[in-house]
Parts: C-alpha cells; sequence; structure tokens
C-alpha cells in the first residue's frame, strides 16, 4: 500500500493513553467478552499470528497450557518451537476450531478454574486474554498449577497506532485501541513481571481483510445490525473515498507485539 502523505489527514484525538480496556464492572466485562461465542471461524481467518519471539519466551519449558487459547494463533506457534500444548478456552465455538484446527488436547475452562492438577504445567501463555480476566483470581490459580521455578507469558498484538493513518483506522474499526505505547499489564502476587518483549511487523492482506478484521472486533460481535452497517459505511468512506483506495487493493497494517514474562517473586 502507499501511504497516503501526512496533510492527507484532519486532525484527531491522540492514542490511548491506558494500559487494558475500561470496563464498568465485572458483569460488563464478563458480557463483552461473551460476545467471542460466536464467529470463531471468522477470527481464524482474519486475525494474524505472534512473532517467533513470543513462543521464544518459553524456552526450557517442555509442557505449556495456552490459557484463553481461542483458535489457537498461539498454540500452533508453540507446538512449531516443539512444545507440548495444552489448549483451555471458555468458548465453544472457539474451542472447537481449534481441536480442528491444531491437534492438542482441548478443553473449556478459564482463567481464573483451568481444571489442571497442582503444578501441572511448566508455563502458561495468555495470548489476547488478559484483559478479559479477574487479574486477582488468575494469578492465584496460575500459582497453583505452574510448578515451581515455572513461568507465565502473557501477549497482545495491538494496531500499531504511531502511524496517524492506522490511528483513524483503528477508531473507526473500534479495534480496542486500548494499550499504550510502553503499558505494563496489572499483575497480582506471586508473580512479578521479570522481561518485556516488544517488536513491530506489518500483515499483509487486502481491503475485504480489513472488512473481515473489524467483524472479529467484539465492538462488532455485541451490537447489531444498525451499529454494523455504521460501522461499513464509515470505513467504506474513510478505504474508498478518503483514502482513495479500490475495493480488493493490498493493505500493509502495523503491528506492535508486547510480551511479558512473569515469575514468582
Amino acid at each position: 500500500m502507499t501511504q497516503p502523505p501526512a496533510d492527507h489527514y484532519p486532525a484527531y484525538r491522540p492514542p490511548s493513553t491506558v494500559n487494558a480496556p475500561r470496563f464498568r464492572d465485572a458483569g460488563h466485562r464478563a458480557a463483552s467478552a461473551r460476545a467471542f461465542r460466536a464467529g470463531a471461524r471468522a477470527y481464524d481467518d482474519a486475525r494474524p499470528g505472534y512473532p517467533p519471539e513470543v513462543a521464544a519466551l518459553l524456552d526450557g519449558c517442555a509442557r505449556v497450557a495456552d490459557v484463553g487459547a481461542g483458535t489457537g494463533k498461539l498454540t500452533a506457534a508453540l507446538m512449531a518451537a516443539g512444545r507440548e500444548v495444552w489448549a483451555v478456552e471458555p468458548a465453544a465455538d472457539m474451542a472447537r476450531t481449534l481441536a480442528e484446527r491444531v491437534d492438542v488436547p482441548v478443553w473449556r475452562a478459564t482463567a481464573e478454574a483451568t481444571a489442571l492438577a497442582d503444578a501441572a504445567v511448566d508455563a502458561v501463555a495468555c495470548a489476547q486474554t488478559w484483559h478479559w480476566v479477574d487479574v486477582a483470581a488468575a494469578c492465584a490459580e496460575l500459582d497453583r498449577v505452574v510448578r515451581p521455578g515455572g513461568r507465565v507469558v502473557l501477549a497482545w498484538n495491538t494496531l500499531d497506532v504511531a502511524d496517524p493513518w492506522v490511528l483513524r483506522l483503528a477508531r473507526i474499526m473500534h479495534s480496542g485501541d486500548v494499550l499504550a505505547e510502553g503499558f505494563t499489564p496489572e499483575v497480582h502476587a506471586p508473580w512479578r513481571i521479570t522481561r518485556r518483549w516488544t517488536g513491530r511487523w506489518r500483515d499483509r492482506l487486502d481491503t475485504d481483510g480489513v472488512f473481515a478484521l473489524t467483524a472479529t472486533r467484539s465492538y462488532w460481535l455485541r451490537n447489531g445490525e444498525k451499529v454494523r452497517e455504521r460501522v461499513r459505511g464509515n470505513l467504506e468512506w474513510y478505504l474508498f473515498e478518503h483514502t482513495g483506495m479500490h475495493p480488493g487493493d493490498p493493505v500493509e497494517l502495523p503491528y506492535r507485539t508486547d510480551a511479558f514474562v512473569l515469575e514468582r517473586a
């Protein structure tokens, strides 16, 4: 994609400066998460995977539980890196798609209650998951299931909104641009963050892929056709009228991946 010149953009409010999505309460968080009960195949088709450096943060860990595994984006990368992986996912549609896509044990459970035995795994990975959980309860559960000396890795893919064109696109998509540059996730004892890794990369898709990606966002999934039609119209205006693309044109979306290693204090 040819980048439009800087003066192509009208003034727009700056990126978010918060560390996590804002929910009114635990009920609001749970209701937003339930939006992912459907649409797993579309999610798997549209969402990108993770850089290999994320799986490398679990070097030395033979058995890993991928908690909140979704459709297995990180699960597959962990398997490719030689790990024995167990996948835990609360949403039935996601778990079913994961089981069809990747040959690992899969069961429905949450980060707060994984159904794992005590000290069952060397590590736990949570990709695109931690902002949906009760952090205190999840930290206690992971302390129970991760063996002594083991670790936890938290990871997020975020649209890199340092580019003003992408910032405005993220707002139109309601993509949850909530992870500020340099953010630090909340963790509770006995866990502490001992290392972080940040990488930037690009996902190559086309304009149809941008619409498909939008349809995997919680905002889209939990709203009806009236809201979806407005979002679709705004995307069409931005891509085809404002930016001057044509349907099917290639697009390179810049991403920032943030990953954190947790170990016991």
